[in-house]
């Protein structure tokens, strides 16, 4: 089984600044794309971020000069910089992973998600 574990959310003010962590484990021969999505109150999940494993990053508008996405392959680990936060950035946010498992096919998992809360 894989596992996605998410850290670092949490309440900020306007302006400020949030890192958040997503580490995968269990049975995992390596990863190819992962990402961040957010979901607000009574919207959609959405994607906020991604990046391949060569590192080829992508971002929603929204977010664009903002955030930033990279990740550690030795690690199993995704990071999101997330920088002058503002109160719609307010969210539970996923990690997602394509995982090539021992027996060599791609399966999608989903962390539990985090909470972030951009408040004064």
């Amino acid at each position: 089984q894989v596992q996605l574990v998410e850290s670092g959310g949490g309440l900020v003010q306007p302006g400020g600044s949030l890192r958040l962590s997503c580490a995968a484990s269990g049975s995992i021969f390596s990863i190819n794309g992962m990402g961040w999505y957010r979901e607000a109150p009574g919207k959609q999940r959405e994607l906020v971020a991604d990046i391949t494993r060569g590192g080829r990053t992508n971002y929603a508008d929204s977010v664009k000069g903002r955030f930033t996405i990279s990740r550690d392959n030795a690690k199993n680990t995704v990071y999101l910089q997330m920088n002058s936060l503002k109160p719609e950035d307010t969210a539970v946010y996923y990690c997602h992973g394509n995982v090539i498992r021992p027996d060599l096919h791609e399966y999608s998992y989903w962390g539990q998600g985090t909470q972030v809360t951009v408040s004064s």
